[in-house]
């Protein structure tokens, strides 16, 4: 059977993929689990999408692993969510290595468990050399969080005399939010139906194409991701000019 993968056009593939990776605790109550083993399952589709993403090109892969909201969560699925994620990405290391994916993260750090994150920047440095995919996971992470920190970093340097506030422009801004090394997403992918961006990378996708399926994230597959990528190449993006504008 041929795959979507051979229907891809190489030479139109979004560069950054982000993805709000919803329905695991639907996911695992439709099997009347505990929601925790919607989440264990929801790992293995991280690796099977960062697979999928190598695979057909992508350069970077921003995945909302856990938002500064989640922290309100009971705290037994916090902790179990926390220690998750760490074994997780532990776990892959290899893996990534082997696959030449480098990992990154951007989040409220502040707020996370001191092992946690120490365990997660040794993945960090392992991967450091790798120069494929960049697999960029939003942990403790919230748009207007991030935004908040780079207009007090920005008005900072101003009151230092570091910049003008005269010469402060959107290209300003970009450089002090935490994505500042990434370009903005091309496609934002939501899984399970609903129709929200849910406080993630508000500023970086002012006109990224949204993507909207109902298939919960535990069974998102590659066929999927692909079938993400087929759409995003049929679509016309225009960033506010016309379609004859940009014909000339």
């Amino acid at each position: 059977m041929t795959s979507l993968l051979d229907k891809i056009d190489r030479g139109n593939v979004p560069a950054h993929v982000a993805i709000i990776m919803d329905g695991n605790g639907r996911w695992a109550k439709q099997r009347s689990l505990d929601r925790s083993e919607g989440h264990v399952e929801g790992v293995n589709t991280v690796r099977r999408i960062t697979e999928a993403a190598s695979e057909v090109g992508v350069k970077y892969l921003t995945l909302y692993a856990f938002s500064t909201e989640n922290w309100n969560r009971p705290q037994d699925e916090v902790d179990a969510l926390m220690h998750l994620i760490v074994i997780a990405i532990e776990r892959e290391t290899p893996d990534l290595i082997k696959n030449n994916v480098r990992l990154a993260m951007i989040g409220d750090f502040d707020r996370m468990p001191a092992e946690a994150l120490n365990r997660l920047r040794r993945c960090m440095a392992d991967t450091a050399h790798c120069t494929g995919l960049t697999l960029n996971l939003a942990l403790s992470y919230s748009a207007r969080w991030e935004i908040t920190e780079a207009v007090r970093a920005i008005a900072t340097d101003a009151v230092k005399g570091k910049i003008a506030p005269a010469d402060i422009n959107s290209e300003t801004v970009d450089r002090y939010l935490t994505t500042s090394s990434m370009p903005d997403p091309d496609l934002l992918i939501r899984t399970g139906g609903d129709k929200r961006v849910s406080n993630f990378l508000l500023w970086q996708i002012a006109y990224s194409e949204i993507y909207i399926t109902d298939i919960f994230w535990p069974d998102f597959s590659k066929e999927d991701f692909f079938r993400a990528i087929l759409e995003y190449q049929s679509r016309e993006r225009r960033f506010g000019l016309t379609s004859e504008q940009l014909t000339k």
